[in-house]
């Protein structure tokens, strides 16, 4: 069976966000090659992303516009395997979103991401938004988390967990600009 992998950016007092969805603390303490690395490793490791419909626009933009006008950007080939992969965006308003290998699903979350756990291929990778992974959390849907803890605290903001989740550190990564990536599983 597959498993739902979820690669987030948090700050160190828990937001994943601040409170109108900005993240301009994620690259404020620098970059990192080796922290960029591993987050393709964890790309390539899936074959299908899961996208909340309130990210997704923003998300497809910046991915397609690095494959298609930024060639010699670092991001570029992080951004060939999200243009490349299937996206499958959750909606309950939209039927059709504008995107390369994209499609939705607007039936039932658990059912639908439990049929996609059952089908071969590789795992399966969830960024965000916010909301959509807080349901995923709530559901208890997620085999792994993937959380980069950024040297950043923002006071207020969006957090993915809503109640009590007891997970087990199985890795820890720090990196050179402060950055330290925790691998968790459900207990």
């Amino acid at each position: 069976m597959r498993k739902l992998k979820l690669q987030v950016q948090m700050t160190i007092d828990g937001f994943v966000a601040g409170p109108n969805g900005e993240q301009d603390w994620v690259w404020a303490s620098g970059s990192d090659e080796a922290g960029f690395r591993q987050v393709i490793e964890l790309a390539e490791s899936c074959d299908t992303i899961l996208l909340g419909r309130k990210m997704t626009r923003e998300f497809i933009d910046h991915w397609e516009n690095v494959v298609d006008n930024l060639p010699d950007s670092r991001e570029h080939p992080l951004a060939q395997l999200m243009v490349n992969m299937r996206k499958i965006v959750f909606s309950r308003t939209q039927t059709d979103i504008r995107g390369r290998n994209l499609e939705v699903e607007n039936g039932d979350l658990a059912a639908a991401v439990q049929a996609l756990k059952s089908q071969p291929g590789k795992d399966i990778m969830v960024y965000g938004g916010a909301g959509f992974v807080s349901s995923l959390i709530s559901l208890n849907l997620v085999d792994e988390y993937f959380i980069f803890v950024c040297p950043a605290a923002i006071g207020e903001g969006l957090s993915i967990f809503k109640e009590k989740k007891l997970l087990r550190l199985e890795s820890s990564i720090a990196y050179k600009h402060g950055k330290v990536l925790n691998k968790y599983v459900p207990v």
